[in-house]
């Protein structure tokens, strides 16, 4: 992985899965999702870009992000996010994991694994695609058996756009075999 290059184009659109330091459940917390919210309304304010699609599970979420057309920075935006978090959330929830020395060392806290992953859309298919996985993840993890009876979600921002029907995907298992791709 030493090679590994990002994606840097400007203005695109990118899929992220961010998970939390050793899968802890802490996420869908009504103080975690208030932080969260806070923290990602306040990195949109300063570093804008826009949320296409976003989905809170116990221990990750994932989103798809456009940036402006002038910047490439999600890295900036995302650091963010998960540092301003880290800094409310640090006073706000009781989070009893020892930080190791590197993770002293570097002053992070334990709420956030240090990377994440991103993937750059490069299609309508790719975002549609991806579109689909976000929105199916909560049944795909066995949280909900419909992906309307989650409430963590842009899922229902895009019933009301006329996006998605609000039974897309029920318990539909050819569209659960075709969104079942990995994360």
């Amino acid at each position: 992985m030493p090679n590994y290059i990002r994606a840097n184009v400007d203005g695109g659109t990118y899929f992220f899965t961010v998970v939390t330091y050793q899968r802890q459940h802490l996420l869908v917390s009504e103080i975690a999702r208030q932080i969260l919210r806070r923290a990602v309304y306040q990195a949109k304010e300063q570093l804008h870009f826009e949320i296409n699609a976003w989905v809170l599970l116990p221990d990750h979420f994932h989103c798809i992000l456009t940036l402006p057309e002038n910047d490439h920075d999600f890295s900036k935006r995302l650091g963010m996010i998960k540092s301003t978090f880290s800094k409310h959330a640090q006073h706000q929830l009781n989070n009893k994991l020892q930080r190791n020395q590197s993770r002293q060392r570097h002053r992070e806290a334990t709420f956030w694994q240090r990377r994440f992953w991103e993937h750059q859309i490069q299609n309508e298919q790719d975002y549609q695609n991806h579109m689909d996985y976000i929105h199916f993840n909560p049944v795909k993890h066995g949280l909900v058996s419909q992906v309307c009876d989650w409430p963590w979600s842009t899922f229902h921002r895009h019933v009301r756009e006329g996006i998605y029907p609000i039974d897309w995907c029920g318990n539909n298992m050819l569209q659960q075999s075709r969104l079942n791709f990995g994360e």
